[in-house]
């Protein structure tokens, strides 16, 4: 099994929680949540839906928008699509490779 963990790094000084991520990390969650919709449009969803699952429709927006999202809302998608969680992150990974500036 894949698990993914989000770890951000803060400077001296930084104070409360930031809800700034690296790009890297923004990438991954939009390609997730590009592919949460694929999904839920293949199994012929709706947002609203979702709400049979557990997930309010603005939560839901959220996730398909590539908000970042916790490693529980990770388990409970792929229990409402009854997918393994390496399924639905497969091929995901290189989203988190830092691009070279130049």
């Amino acid at each position: 099994m894949l698990v993914v963990f989000l770890l951000v790094q803060t400077q001296a000084g930084d104070v409360g929680a930031s809800r700034e991520i690296p790009a890297h990390y923004a990438r991954f969650f939009r390609a997730l949540g590009h592919r949460v919709r694929s999904y839920r449009m293949e199994r012929k969803l709706t947002q609203e839906d979702m709400i049979s699952y557990g997930f309010s429709v603005r939560h839901w927006q959220m996730v398909e928008s590539g908000r970042p999202i916790t490693l529980f809302t990770l388990l409970r998608i792929c229990e409402a699509f009854d997918v393994a969680p390496e399924e639905l992150v497969e091929g995901l990974t290189h989203h988190l490779r830092k691009r070279k500036k130049g």
